[in-house]
């Protein structure tokens, strides 16, 4: 018997794992004799590997680290961070690289399982990835001598978050998928689908088990393990996907009322705003819990889970928020009344010479960032979502341009000081006269949350030359508390209860300093607040599709007074009628770019199964999602999670 070799870098020491695991099987196109061969000189034992608690230590780690890849992950391109593909297939934004023939704006024709654009595949075989290192520490965990059962199952519970976490994001991205729960010590090539309420079953008792299993943030010396506070808040997703509402409750009550966690409603931590000449910031509590330097401080109680990412350390990565999720404005695209371009990036020298240009009160590149508009809000994420009882409300800190969280085109100044008759003053969409001064307004005109994408690059603002700004390395949220607030209103409002789920999203708006206030919230109303609250924080896409999932099991109707039915998401979810309602590119208004137009089609709810991974598994068939070829609704399928496990030793 053949084994396979993967490796893993871990803080700078490559460490290579014996394991055979379909998440790698799928990488490639078939289990042939030369994939299978180790290489000399690099054979490492895993019995021996995984006896010792630092091998232990060295596959937690990268389960952790590889959670953040998500945000940052970039190999092949400092552009399409996987999280922005999450936020295509929703109502709050779409592709908006106008520059790119592959734009992925066409989904309902584009998406095909061997056509997968952006980071669609890379959520299939990256999220089988972090489950093959949850299972190696699962698989081993019991033969290493020394520990106590206690310390053993801290390790045990966390894997399983780690694992629960992956399949939960699985099944709402792909729907029934293979159930994979060890390490294979031989090639397998027979996997059938599993399921998707099979693996909702198995994950939610799984997390009970860590639940109990893990500790409290406060009992640990680090920051950014997996905690007592994450496993509960992942276990509420769990309960709400298997209908278990008062258990979903229940964990939040806990969270919220029986924890050390609390709503920040407060300034505090450290003040950052380091190029204020060009863009002042009014100090305020939602720019204060959103700056990279707080997120991970004691002060803060807000956090649940935070993913450390420190620049110019082992652990920072660059995450490019700027880059990708700004529009591009130094760009000749969009001009000033008079022609020329209307905004410019100056860096402060030219070879070490002062740039007679260059102002600082107009450095937007410094105080804003460099974007190119790889992604771009709708209308709805920009103006209609903060319309509460008809009323824009101007008191919301996250949408505040007044306080300096939030930016928009017409609050930056025309800045070439050649141009004598504009500059200085507002930029414009369209002059007195109304002409269209923008030729590109999807990719270089929109507002954005300048308090959520600011990521200081000190590296590139300290650079005098430097006239390029895309967002550095900074600690990121994973889950904080805030969510915790809104999952219990979902419950909620599953149950009826209104006025309980009504005053949940108020305690939000309340932090946020809002002067509108909902008297009756439908479930709209909360995936609206979500939008609000936790843009490119919540995977957007994941969540509506569990919405619509859960919101189909409970039988209420969404704000539209519509119904649904599990069985028939592929072709009625409430996700597709948000998009129909909400995104003003997606089969509605009909836009076009590069020759394609936008369109998402109902059955993208479910991503298709990749054909690779289809094919590599020669010895059953996989079940193709409903709307792609190659469905077939005969495809034979596990029913319970406990026969999938057995499977995995035939």
């Amino acid at each position: 018997m053949k084994k396979n070799f993967n490796r893993y870098k871990i803080n700078g020491i490559l460490s290579k794992f014996l394991v055979v695991v379909f998440g790698a099987m799928i990488t490639f196109s078939g289990c042939k004799r030369s994939y299978l061969q180790p290489e000399p000189l690099s054979l490492f034992d895993p019995d021996q590997t995984f006896s010792t608690r630092a091998g232990l230590d060295a596959a937690m780690a990268i389960s952790d680290r590889h959670l953040r890849s998500y945000w940052t992950y970039f190999e092949y391109t400092d552009l399409g961070l996987p999280i922005s593909t999450e936020y295509m297939f929703s109502d709050v934004a779409v592709a908006a690289k106008t520059d790119d023939g592959g734009i992925f704006a066409d989904i309902a024709t584009r998406l095909t399982p061997t056509d997968m654009p952006e980071r669609v595949s890379y959520f299939w075989n990256e999220t089988y990835n972090g489950i093959k290192y949850a299972n190696t520490i699962l698989t081993y965990i019991d033969r290493v001598d020394g520990l106590d059962q206690a310390t053993k199952d801290q390790y045990k519970g966390r894997a399983l978050f780690h694992r629960s976490f992956r399949y939960l994001a699985l099944a709402f991205q792909f729907k029934d998928v293979p159930l994979i729960t060890k390490i294979l010590e031989s090639p397998k090539v027979n996997f059938k689908s599993t399921k998707r309420e099979a693996i909702l079953e198995m994950i939610t008792a799984d997390m009970e088990q860590a639940v109990q299993w893990v500790p409290e943030q406060a009992q640990m010396s680090l920051v950014g393990l997996i905690n007592k506070g994450a496993c509960r808040q992942l276990l509420i997703k769990c309960y709400l996907a298997t209908g278990q509402y008062d258990k979903a409750i229940q964990q939040a009550d806990l969270l919220i009322n029986g924890s050390a966690y609390t709503l920040m409603n407060n300034n505090f931590g450290t003040f950052i705003n380091p190029y204020s000449e060009a863009w002042p910031v009014t100090r305020n509590v939602i720019w204060d819990l959103h700056r990279p330097e707080n997120k991970a401080i004691n002060a803060n109680k807000e956090t649940i889970l935070v993913m450390p990412n420190r620049l110019n350390t082992d652990m920072g990565i660059k995450m490019n928020t700027m880059r990708n999720w700004l529009p591009l404005i130094d760009n000749a695209a969009t001009a000033t009344p008079s022609g020329g371009q209307a905004v410019f990036f100056y860096p402060r020298t030219n070879s070490g010479n002062a740039n007679a240009n260059y102002r600082a009160q107009y450095d937007y590149v410094r105080s804003l960032g460099r974007g190119i508009g790889h992604i771009r809000p709708t209308y709805f994420a920009q103006k209609s979502l903060w319309v509460v009882n008809g009323v824009n409300d101007a008191g919301d800190l996250r949408h505040s341009t007044a306080a300096g969280n939030w930016v928009t085109m017409e609050s930056l100044k025309y800045n070439n000081p050649a141009n004598t008759t504009w500059f200085g003053q507002n930029v414009r969409l369209r002059s007195a006269t109304g002409t269209l001064l923008s030729t590109d307004t999807i990719r270089n005109y929109f507002d954005w949350p300048h308090y959520k994408y600011y990521i200081e690059d000190a590296n590139e603002t300290l650079n005098t030359n430097e006239a390029n700004h895309r967002g550095g390395a900074g600690d990121w949220y994973f889950y904080r508390l805030a969510e915790t607030y809104l999952l219990r209103a979902e419950a909620k409002f599953y149950k009826g209860d209104i006025a309980g789920a009504t005053a949940d999203v108020n305690a939000i708006r309340t932090r946020a300093k809002c002067t509108q206030f909902y008297t009756a919230v439908t479930i709209g109303d909360i995936m609206n607040e979500r939008a609000r609250e936790l843009n490119m924080e919540e995977w957007r896409f994941t969540e509506l599709s569990r919405v619509s999932y859960c919101l189909a099991n409970s039988g209420k109707a969404d704000e539209f007074g519509r119904t649904y039915t599990v069985a028939n998401l592929a072709t009625n979810s409430y996700w597709f009628q948000r998009i129909q309602f909400y995104n003003d590119f997606y089969n509605k208004n009909k836009v076009s770019v590069r020759n394609r137009s936008y369109t998402m089609a109902p059955h993208n709810i479910s991503w298709p199964i990749p054909q690779s991974a289809i094919n590599a598994n020669t010895g059953n068939k996989l079940s193709q999602n409903q709307g792609y070829s190659g469905y077939n609704a005969g495809v034979d399928i596990f029913q319970t999670w406990q026969e999938a496990v057995a499977d995995e030793s035939k």
